[in-house]
């Protein structure tokens, strides 16, 4: 059977998108139903429906609702280390600046993501797997905050890295205020900033 050209044209001009390209926009999708639906909503077969694909290619790209939730954790909080990374390419910034743009890019990804960080944490609550990439991410993000102030600091790794460990503590129970609305985002932000400061204020 001959096909007319609009057919042709009209299929012919449609790309399949990668694996790569897939799993990203299955965790757009992801991410989008989490903020529109809450974290409950999210299940690979209603994700599939949402990104219009059958239920084999999300099952394919993640196994589990675990997995997919771990997967949108580990994209949320690369976002986050990018967004330190940038604070930490500022050069010529002083301790007060430094504290300030370090805490102010900490509570802004939580105000970004609105609350989806948390939702998604409190999805994996009580899960083992969550628990290790949880340790697994902090470790990574105490490291990235350790360098950004080290510079500042003359305490000796470890103890710059556990103080470090606390004050991340103190920004996300600040954060989770934020969403809840108990305080803006340059009110967390500046008090974050000023335990920042108090923690790390030993100076070369």
């Amino acid at each position: 059977m001959k096909r007319n050209a609009g057919e042709t044209g009209k299929k012919s001009g449609t790309r399949r998108l990668s694996g790569p390209e897939r799993r990203r926009q299955l965790l757009d999708t992801a991410l989008q139903i989490v903020r529109e639906e809450g974290a409950d909503r999210l299940t690979l077969g209603y994700l599939a429906a949402r990104a219009g694909v059958s239920k084999p290619v999300a099952y394919d790209h993640f196994g589990t609702r675990s997995k997919l939730l771990i997967a949108l954790y580990k994209l949320l909080d690369r976002r986050q280390s990018e967004a330190l990374r940038e604070t930490l390419t500022s050069d010529g910034k002083s301790f007060e600046e430094t504290a300030s743009l370090l805490a102010a890019a900490h509570v802004h990804c939580h105000a970004d993501t609105s609350g989806e960080w948390h939702a998604i944490g409190a999805a994996l609550a009580g899960s083992e797997e969550k628990e290790a990439v949880y340790q697994e991410l902090l470790d990574g993000y105490v490291q990235l905050f350790a360098a950004v102030m080290k510079p500042y600091c003359t305490l000796e790794d470890p103890e710059l890295e556990r103080r470090c460990v606390g004050l991340i503590g103190a920004g996300d129970a600040l954060s989770a205020a934020m969403v809840r609305g108990n305080c803006s985002e340059a009110d967390a932000a500046e008090s974050f900033a000023a335990l920042i400061r108090g923690g790390l204020r030993e100076t070369p």
